[in-house]
């Protein structure tokens, strides 16, 4: 396990992060990214909306293109309050405060539940999944975005001892033990040298 794969650690680098989380997010997760992964979802009309490990709110932004009733949920309050600055506690986004590992959510919640660069965070990944699943309506869309696992073998010394990186066979072995069934994988890179971001994106079969 990573060192920041613990929440109270992953909670501290946050803290100070947050401050410049939005400048040096936009090298590994473009809002070019965020639109197409976005493309890959089916909003249909008046969907929910859940983003899971919302940070300072940038996937929430690109959400608010297509749906209004959008819900937020992070761990960091550091993080959450730029993401307070842009869009108000309750005003365009209900947030809240709360762990991707047990969301304080019912059963068959959500039309959409969307979560990036959270999932390299989790001590348990598998679970995060299954509960992205367990809120999720049947038909609903469940889109994870996380790091994908480095080909160059200092780097993945590197990435082994900071957080979860992972490749499509171990997606698939995470995914099929949360017990999703229809998924598929892609591969996104703002510039060819830049680090490189596997999105799932998931169906919830219909009851």
């Amino acid at each position: 396990m990573g060192i920041l794969e613990n929440k109270s650690n992953a909670r501290l680098f946050y803290k100070y992060l947050s401050k410049v989380y939005d400048q040096v997010n936009r090298f590994t997760w473009t809002e070019e990214m965020r639109a197409e992964a976005l493309s890959w979802l089916e909003f249909g009309d008046d969907p929910k909306v859940l983003d899971v490990g919302c940070g300072t709110g940038f996937a929430t932004e690109g959400l608010l293109e297509h749906a209004d009733d959008i819900h937020g949920l992070d761990q960091s309050v550091h993080q959450m309050e730029k993401a307070f600055e842009k869009f108000g506690k309750r005003d365009r986004v209900n947030f809240y405060r709360g762990d991707a590992e047990r969301l304080p959510f019912r059963d068959d919640t959500f039309d959409i539940v969307w979560s990036s660069g959270s999932i390299e965070y989790w001590p348990n990944p598998i679970e995060g999944l299954r509960e992205l699943r367990r809120v999720a309506k049947p038909g609903g869309q469940v889109l994870v975005v996380g790091p994908d696992y480095p080909h160059n073998p200092v780097l993945q010394r590197v990435a082994d001892a900071i957080m979860l990186f992972y490749d499509e066979d171990e997606a698939d072995r995470m995914f099929e033990a949360a017990g999703y069934e229809t998924y598929e994988h892609h591969i996104q890179q703002s510039t060819p040298r830049s680090p490189r971001a596997i999105t799932t994106v998931a169906r919830i079969p219909e009851e």
